[in-house]
């Protein structure tokens, strides 16, 4: 379900759990889109001074052997172009499944691109908006009257990959994360009580997203939620009961702690 109330979104996660973002808006986009296409330009500069000089030293190379190949600079052009185009799309397809749905001018704008259901993006719809990438480049005020207008600011890309673009958090978030001491002592003890391995990438960031963004919930709203990822968390990990005198919150700190310390800390994986 989603509502247009000062530029957010709330999205249902495959957990039925409802989480709200700010979407980035074409300004921060726009911001991005320069930092890497300047970024990108540089490398395709490189590229095409280092794939001439390669391409002409093969083309006297051969002459001075006595072979003519008919056709062969078309063929070079052909492949230099087709390297161009990999390296143009690779760059945001590569830097968006490697860096969780940024590149270095997302990174610096501080958005980020997740899937429509709130999970961290994947390779595939990664590659979907990099090999869309030019056709909104091309038809750009298309594209730009897309994110005008649609209800969560999509381009030609996000729409066939699912996904959206928001902001991040301001600041540093590990910072701002309150973890209580009970929920540290817990944590110590839960990797021998549960199985914290069956826990997904997927479902850290849920529990990441809900402890980051709890300050802002109202109060009933936030007790419902825990509650709620907190019976769903304790099957995932095989727990049978929480622990006398543990509240939900600190059962969801303590798993947090407990997946960061055993299976690495993911923590920017979602936001």
């Amino acid at each position: 379900m989603t509502r247009r109330i000062f530029r957010q979104v709330s999205l249902s996660t495959p957990e039925s759990v409802e989480l709200e973002f700010v979407l980035a808006g074409i300004g921060n986009r726009a911001l991005a889109l320069f930092v890497d296409y300047t970024l990108l330009w540089i490398g395709q500069g490189l590229f095409w001074v280092i794939i001439a000089t390669f391409f002409s030293g093969l083309v006297s190379t051969l002459e001075n052997a006595g072979l003519n190949f008919a056709g062969l600079e078309t063929w070079l052009i052909a492949i230099s172009l087709l390297l161009s185009f990999a390296l143009f799309s690779g760059y945001f397809a590569i830097f968006e499944t490697l860096w969780q749905g940024q590149t270095p001018g997302k990174r610096y704008a501080k958005i980020r691109v997740i899937r429509d259901d709130g999970r961290p993006i994947g390779v595939t719809q990664a590659t979907l908006r990099a090999l869309l990438r030019p056709i909104d480049d091309l038809f750009f005020i298309v594209g730009s009257l897309s994110i005008l207008i649609n209800s969560k600011e999509k381009r030609l890309g996000d729409m066939v990959a699912g996904t959206i673009v928001v902001q991040e958090e301001k600041g540093d978030r590990r910072e701002k994360l309150i973890i209580a001491p009970a929920s540290e002592e817990l944590a110590a003890k839960l990797p021998e009580m549960t199985n914290i391995a069956n826990l997904s990438p997927d479902d850290f960031a849920v529990i990441s997203s809900y402890l980051k963004q709890r300050p802002q919930m109202e109060a009933k709203a936030r007790t419902d939620l825990s509650l709620k990822l907190a019976r769903q968390l304790r099957t995932i990990v095989g727990l049978e009961t929480i622990p006398p005198g543990t509240t939900s919150d600190h059962f969801l700190e303590a798993v947090y702690l407990a997946y960061q310390q055993q299976v690495g800390d993911v923590s920017d994986s979602f936001s």
